[in-house]
């Protein structure tokens, strides 16, 4: 999932040089797994004690909006909304350094915001699952013509993978188009078919990946030989579940 999160401060003192303060955070989105622990960077620039102001870590679409509240040098717990209480802190030795960056612990599927200075800043976090909850490869069918009709499913993933076919050396093999169904949970499905030929090693990899997370999911199969003289007409049949690996 992705949401913004929206951060700000506010000098309590109304010096002068507060407008010359700018909030920063990262250029690239925040990438989190499924409960870990994950810091929104962001830090006052140049850097300066913001230990008196008030610090502001929101999101929009929450109500009441408030992840994380630090007014008069502490924690404003019940201002906070309910599902971020226990789990969100400041680096309060860091304040007077200027860094407002805040952790969130046990990261949800469903979140994904920073403080609030006079000048606001944005940070984008993408909570993405820890890895599929299934990998199938089935026997699909015959094609007369070319060999066996082989499909591959796998289900559970945030952020939308991509799936891909490899054969025996590791190339990549011309498959179907992927097939991706949204479930209500947000949490991604992807299949995809592909005809393996006689003159394919019959030694076929299935992985699911996702480029931005660095994770990924495979199976490898067998293809036996008398699998190319089963009648078109069989039923759908699974081959392989064999030697299936996590990648992270």
């Amino acid at each position: 999932m992705e949401e913004a999160y929206r951060t700000a401060a506010e000098n309590s003192q109304h010096s002068s040089a507060r407008a010359e303060s700018q909030v920063v955070g990262p250029h690239q989105p925040v990438v989190a797994l499924v409960d870990d622990d994950v810091i929104l960077p962001c830090h006052v620039e140049p850097a300066e004690d913001v230990t008196a102001q008030i610090l502001e870590w929101t999101r929009s679409d929450l109500n009441p909006r408030f992840v994380h509240v630090w007014r008069s040098g502490q924690d404003l717990v019940n201002t906070r909304n309910p599902s971020y209480r226990g789990r969100s802190s400041l680096f309060i030795n860091e304040l007077k350094r200027g860094n407002i960056s805040l952790k969130l612990s046990r990261v949800k599927l469903s979140e994904c915001s920073p403080p609030l200075m006079e000048k606001n800043y944005f940070v984008k976090l993408v909570v993405a699952s820890d890895a599929a909850t299934s990998l199938l490869i089935s026997f699909s069918g015959i094609d007369k013509n070319r060999g066996v009709v082989l499909q591959c499913e796998s289900a559970g993933w945030y952020p939308e993978p991509e799936l891909l076919w490899l054969d025996g050396e590791g190339n990549l093999l011309s498959a179907g188009p992927t097939e991706t169904l949204r479930g209500p949970d947000d949490l991604y499905t992807v299949s995809s078919r592909v005809t393996v030929e006689k003159r394919h090693s019959n030694n076929i990899t299935c992985r699911v990946q996702q480029r931005n997370t660095n994770q990924s999911r495979e199976t490898h199969i067998h293809v036996p030989e008398d699998f190319f003289d089963i009648p078109s007409s069989s039923p759908s049949v699974t081959i392989g579940l064999a030697k299936e690996a996590k990648h992270d």
